[in-house]
């Protein structure tokens, strides 16, 4: 199937979203890739923590913490680079097999400072019969309704 590419630049505290809904709800999609990667080349004192929801995230809401028993959490990338404590770069990126068709958010916090940070996603595009159709439908409708 179709792999869709998406990327951006995400300041601190804030929330992007991708559209990928349709009419018909028959195109789902699965993430293949997601990585980050410092707005700086060479920044010396970062944490970044970039997060991909299924469900819209409030204003200001952004933050560091990781609760993978969030069924909204599609998958966590974390960078972090440290002069001061002589770690090099390190990163981790996990995300989840789920197969979703509605519009996903994506979300950002420096713990460091207040560093933009790009992320890149690779979705593969998969065609829904009508019973995935209504899983992946209603999976989204329970979770926006537990939030």
């Amino acid at each position: 199937m179709p792999i869709k590419s998406f990327r951006g630049k995400i300041v601190d505290g804030g929330i992007d979203t991708i559209s990928l809904h349709t009419n018909t709800g028959s195109i789902g999609y699965r993430i293949t890739k997601f990585q980050i990667i410092h707005a700086e080349p060479g920044e010396q004192h970062a944490e970044h923590t970039v997060k991909i929801y299924t469900i819209p995230q409030a204003a200001g809401s952004a933050s560091n913490a990781i609760d993978f028993s969030d069924n909204t959490l599609l998958g966590v990338a974390f960078l972090t680079n440290s002069a001061t404590t002589g770690y090099p770069a390190d990163q981790m990126i996990i995300f989840d097999n789920m197969t979703f068709n509605q519009d996903i958010y994506v979300t950002h916090e420096d713990t460091v400072g207040s560093q933009p940070c790009n992320y890149y996603i690779e979705l593969e595009q998969i065609k829904l019969d009508l019973t995935e159709n209504t899983v992946a439908t209603l999976k989204d409708i329970r979770n926006i309704e537990s939030q």
